[in-house]
């Protein structure tokens, strides 16, 4: 019921085109960081022997999100293999802890036996040549180990697919003490971020003033301008629009190639690599609460979805600065989530 009413808070007419975890170019500039990092290496070898001829980490990082429907192309005989045998796979993308909490544990709040971390550690395992079938439930191959990682990595790092927000009855952000809490009465989950909807004229006037311009994306057809933006899709791909602007940049490679080029102090992660997608959680969660920094939710409005069912969301209100703090913050994320992508592959084939 949590997942459909997710689906249900984005069929609404807010919704935006490109509501993807990252967005295209953010998963691609992830992919594309690691494959340069990757370069001469046995691991470099490793993941060339599961990939197809002409693929590399930047042009698979979004496979996991083009399951989902037919917006990159018609679905391939494996991805429809995939998803036949997966029919949790959009759950695999996300965790919903509390922004406010400092660390993930299994059982947590928010949390769940599919979400990001454990599919991470297991598709972890899976690469690693475990065969426990406890350590793989879901049966991974290591090519969809391989493709799971590739992209959850880059998930994982965006602050919202880790860090949540539940909204009490008096409208302030509450930390629920157990699931039972989230009642829709007394506190409301805001579904990621989905549910909190950005003025989209009052954000264009801010960014106008802080962020160079760019290229003018025209709409898909048949999609009409929406006035407001999910807080979700704000964070899934227009900052990631930003931080390219700012340093000068217009695809993901040469993004890549420009943070590679600035030598970022990136933290090392420590212990066996099956543990890394904790940290990476807890990092995340440290990256959320600057996310939600300054963010007020106003009234609640319901909403009614296409099949009838009600959900409810906020409009909120963000700093007249966010887009520069927001947008730094993402680069920050893109390139953790690319040289943790790089790291990992190394430890599992030194």
């Amino acid at each position: 019921m949590k997942k459909l009413a997710r689906v249900l808070a984005l069929a609404g007419a807010f919704l935006s085109a490109d509501a993807l975890a990252w967005g295209n170019d953010g998963h691609r500039a992830v992919g594309a960081i690691a494959d340069q990092l990757l370069k001469g290496s046995n691991a470099q070898k490793q993941v060339a022997a599961l990939l197809l001829p002409g693929e590399s980490l930047e042009s698979v990082a979004n496979w996991a999100d083009c399951v989902k429907g037919t917006y990159c192309g018609p679905q391939t005989p494996e991805m429809v293999a995939y998803v036949g045998a997966n029919p949790k796979h959009s759950e695999y993308h996300y965790t919903d802890i509390p922004f406010q909490e400092s660390h993930y544990h299994d059982g947590a709040v928010g949390s769940a036996g599919d979400d990001i971390v454990q599919t991470l550690k297991q598709a972890i395992a899976v690469l690693q040549g475990k065969t426990d079938p406890a350590l793989n439930p879901h049966r991974f191959t290591k090519r969809q180990a391989l493709l799971l990682i590739t992209h959850m990595t880059g998930d994982i790092h965006q602050p919202l697919h880790v860090g949540a927000a539940y909204v009490g009855k008096d409208g302030k952000f509450v930390v629920p003490q157990k699931h039972d809490d989230i009642d829709t009465v007394n506190i409301f989950d805001a579904r990621g971020g989905n549910n909190l909807l950005l003025d989209d004229e009052k954000l264009a006037a801010f960014s106008a003033n802080l962020i160079p311009p760019g290229e003018a994306k025209p709409l898909p057809p048949g999609v009409v301008k929406s006035p407001t933006r999910p807080f979700h899709s704000y964070w899934d791909s227009t900052v990631v629009d930003y931080a390219m602007r700012r340093i000068g940049t217009r695809t993901p490679e040469q993004f890549a190639q420009a943070v590679i080029a600035s030598k970022p102090a990136v933290p090392a992660n420590s212990g066996d690599p099956a543990s890394w997608p904790y940290q990476w959680a807890d990092d995340a969660l440290i990256a959320s609460k600057i996310a939600y920094a300054d963010v007020t939710p106003g009234k609640i409005t319901p909403q009614v979805g296409r099949k009838g069912e009600t959900y409810y969301t906020w409009g909120i209100e963000v700093p007249a600065n966010y887009p520069v703090p927001s947008s730094a913050l993402a680069k920050t994320q893109l390139i953790k989530g690319g040289y943790h992508l790089a790291a990992l592959l190394q430890a599992i084939w030194p």
